[in-house]
């Protein structure tokens, strides 16, 4: 009977255990892939959008988080005045606007 069942004989006494490196490689490896796709581009992104911001001056065209568009009448250091028609301003954060437009886009709209 014994070519149906194969025998289990006991091992070595000197078995090889799991590396500790290699054992971490996959974790590491996550991590710099997260790293690269995730954590940097966002980073980049937002030295980025606190660049634009400090920058932004009176006469500056800008577009808020709200989809509002105006200019910029006078800029503190946290809020700015935006007109965004004739003779209606509004008070707004520095922080919420998203883009700065080309001098101009606020005629033509």
């Amino acid at each position: 009977m014994d070519f149906f069942i194969s025998n289990a004989y006991a091992q070595a006494a000197g078995a090889q255990q799991p590396d500790m490196f290699m054992s971490l490689l996959p974790l590491i490896f996550i991590f710099v892939i997260f790293y690269f796709l995730l954590i940097r581009p966002q980073t980049k992104r937002a030295k980025e959008h606190r660049k634009m911001v400090s920058e932004l001056k009176a006469g500056d065209e800008v577009v808020t988080g709200g989809g509002i568009l105006g200019r910029v009448q006078e800029a503190g250091e946290q809020f700015l005045k935006v007109e965004v028609a004739d003779g209606v301003v509004l008070r707004i954060q520095r922080q919420t606007v998203v883009a700065v437009l080309p001098k101009g886009t606020f005629k033509s709209v």
